[in-house]
């Protein structure tokens, strides 16, 4: 395998060499080119410069010298040595930048874990580097910040985020953007939990702004009266100062005061390509001072994807742990503790994955024989990205089932880091359960064309799963059920598009009922699997399992998207009790990603799309804290700022529960070199001592 590679590394250089020569041979032609025009130029200045002799003799003498080298031989040959020499220099430069890029490619394949193409050029460097930093790349070189982001400032003005149908409030941050300048400044949608009853419900966050509420607008003026830019007025006004009009902003908005208030630990999340396909750990040294800084602030520990395809990558029961075991020690070094997750699903094609991590080779291998075993759509489309749970009890990978592999797995690490796990270095093992580790079923892919807020579709079609809804469908008499939905359109549809989800729908009917119940036991059976052994390879150490936030269409009768990722959730249905209970059955802990969508740009998409992300929060909380199952969360969306970190403190800390009751920790996603910018970590800092319950100086009340 390394030989390949670097037969595939050695050829892109010399293919880099070949495009050289001919970029070279190109600029030499233009070079020519470009020196004819120039002498044309000058013939060109002689002749205005006989034309104009009239007003002055010396400049007439000095245009007829001029106008005689480039009319005479010798002249003419001095005039053309100089672009020679250029081309000359221009060629060695070329081919000293050349070779840097090429040393810079094969590098960055070699060792950066960058998903490269073979004649990969420094575009494509560029757009990697873009893609790791958060930003969006489309194909024909369009960049622009991803919505984790926000919307990025040009440089030299004031930053501002624009909106039409929502209120901005000034963000409490630093005290320069107090006056006159706005810098990423995000609200929450108005959510509706009209439909929870006999629950719990937070009183409304100061932070959840009404988005009926109009965003009022106007310029900023400079000095000579010109306006320059305009931008929102932050719930402020404006006043003259000195021939100039300033913004005035109002006082910051008041935060609650979680000093005193339970201890919440706090981890940060690695980056995904830590390790490198050789299991080696990336960039050990920089990796070390970020952790001391992140020492430094009191963080209690850090989360690292353990990847199935990195460790067992190509033969069946032979594990390589090299790299993890470098990483384990040093945590261990600096006294942080350690969350791992065991991550059985591919790396790669969903929003946020900026590495490349395929499944085993060898279980590509019986893929490529039998393509049932990966989840299946209505058109026959494969989506290698996780198992299908419908081998979960078939022998079919090299005389062992789906469980039994990640068994050995989850029992090979245990083994292997036993030491760790006595000193309590490991303090929690997520286990992965579906796509993105998630316990859904894939039915909203980005390499199949869904986008948001489509509803995606039933993976139900594989041989397996087929035979599985065929022996329910006999189970219950009715045999011609045995079938997926004919109507239940395709993954960009709208509910009321289609005749399954609409209002009065199929999915509330008798067959409708049964499909819906199979499909979504067959997600509770698959975790309930998978988490009994994870409980007896880890016993004496918390497991935890990941539910996603489906929020869009959750106002809708049928809530379709939950469906067909497998939350049996209607509005006169709660999909979440039964998952909560089989958590329960294993004593693993429930961690939901909050999605704490309150950034400005988001409110027309929810809107749209009729979610309601908070009211969807409350529905799983309350599931979970029904039968005392510990809540564990991460950030959905990238955040620095403190009206995000604020929605998430209230999140995971609900000031006004009468029983007190709050998540047993917090993973920050991720970290990186922004997180690592002043402002940004001071800001993080401030975030991690309120969760550990202590005073903050300049809390506004």
């Amino acid at each position: 395998m390394a030989t390949d590679m670097q037969k595939l590394i050695g050829a892109s250089e010399e293919d880099d060499e070949e495009e050289m020569e001919m970029d070279v041979k190109e600029e030499d032609d233009e070079d020519e080119e470009n020196g004819e025009k120039h002498i044309a130029a000058q013939m060109m200045m002689g002749v205005d410069g006989v034309m104009q002799s009239t007003s002055s003799s010396g400049q007439f003498q000095h245009h007829q010298q001029l106008q005689e080298q480039v009319s005479t031989p010798g002249g003419g040959g001095a005039r053309r040595s100089r672009p020679l020499e250029e081309k000359e220099r221009t060629k060695l430069r070329e081919r000293h930048r050349r070779a840097i890029t090429a040393r810079i490619l094969a590098g960055l394949r070699r060792h950066g874990n960058y998903n490269l193409r073979v004649r990969a050029d420094i575009n494509d460097v560029i757009a990697a580097l873009a893609r790791e930093a958060g930003w969006v790349v489309l194909p024909d070189g369009t960049t622009f910040p991803s919505r984790s982001q926000g919307s990025r400032p040009a440089a030299g003005t004031s930053a501002g985020i624009t909106s039409s149908s929502s209120q901005m409030v000034s963000q409490p941050t630093p005290p320069t953007s107090l006056r006159g300048v706005s810098s990423g400044y995000r609200t929450s949608v108005d959510y509706n939990a009209c439909r929870m009853k006999g629950v719990f419900m937070p009183t409304p966050s100061p932070y959840d702004l009404s988005s009926s509420a109009h965003s009022q607008s106007s310029g900023m003026v400079g000095d000579g009266g010109e306006q320059t830019e305009s931008l929102p007025l932050i719930a402020g006004s404006m006043e003259a100062v000195n021939n100039k009009q300033v913004i005035d902003l109002p006082p910051k908005l008041p935060e609650h005061d979680f000093a005193g208030t339970p201890y919440v630990p706090v981890y940060v999340m690695l980056p995904l390509g830590i390790i490198n396909m050789k299991c080696e750990l990336i960039d050990p040294d920089c990796l070390l001072k970020q952790l001391r800084v992140l020492k430094s602030i009191n963080v209690d520990g850090v989360m690292v994807d353990c990847w199935w395809g990195i460790v067992e990558a190509h033969a069946p029961q032979e594990y390589n742990w090299s790299g993890y075991r470098r990483l384990l020690q040093m945590v261990r070094e600096l006294k942080l503790k350690l969350q791992v997750v065991m991550s059985f699903h591919e790396c790669g094609g969903n929003v946020g994955d900026d590495v490349c991590i395929p499944l085993p080779h060898w279980v590509a291998e019986i893929g490529r024989s039998n393509p049932d075993i990966f989840f299946t759509d209505r058109e026959g489309r494969r989506n290698p990205e996780c198992l299908s749970w419908g081998i979960d009890k078939e022998r079919i990978l090299r005389g062992r089932t789906a469980v039994e592999v990640y068994f050995d797995y989850m029992r090979s690490f245990r083994v292997e880091f036993d030491e760790f796990f006595e000193d309590g270095i490991i303090s929690m093992v997520e286990v992965g359960l579906g796509p993105c580790g998630e316990l859904r079923y894939p039915s909203c892919p980005v390499k199949h064309g869904w986008r948001y807020p489509g509803i995606g579709e039933f993976q139900c079609y594989d041989q397996y799963m087929s035979k599985s809804l065929r022996k329910a469908a006999e189970l219950r008499e009715h045999s011609f059920w045995a079938r997926g939905p004919d109507n239940a359109g395709s993954y960009n549809s709208q509910p009321d598009e289609t005749g399954f989800f609409c209002d009065g729908g199929d999915y509330d009917g008798y067959y409708g009922r049964f499909f819906l119940n199979w499909y979504s036991q067959v997600l509770v059976d698959h975790g309930d699997r998978v988490l009994s052994l994870a409980k007896l390879a880890f016993e004496g150490t918390c497991i935890a399992a990941k539910l996603p936030g489906i929020h869009w269409w959750y106002k809708t009768a049928s809530h379709a998207a939950e469906l067909t990722a497998g939350f049996y959730n209607p509005c006169n249905r709660d999909g979440y009790t039964a998952i909560a209970a089989m958590l329960h059955k294993h004593g693993a802990t429930l961690n939901f990603a909050c999605p704490e969508l309150h950034l400005l740009e988001q409110h027309e998409d929810l809107r749209e799309a009729l979610a309601d992300p908070q009211g969807l929060v409350w529905q799983v909380l309350n599931a979970a804290w029904d039968v005392c199952i510990p809540l564990a969360s991460e950030n959905a969306l990238l955040c620095h700022d403190r009206i995000g970190y604020n929605k998430i403190l209230d999140n995971v800390k609900p000031v006004n529960d009468p029983d007190g009751r709050h998540f047993s920790s917090f993973t920050y996603l991720r970290l990186s070199p922004l997180l690592m910018e002043r402002q940004n970590f001071m800001e993080f800092e401030r975030f991690v001592k309120r969760m550990h319950g202590e005073a903050v100086l300049d809390l506004q009340v």
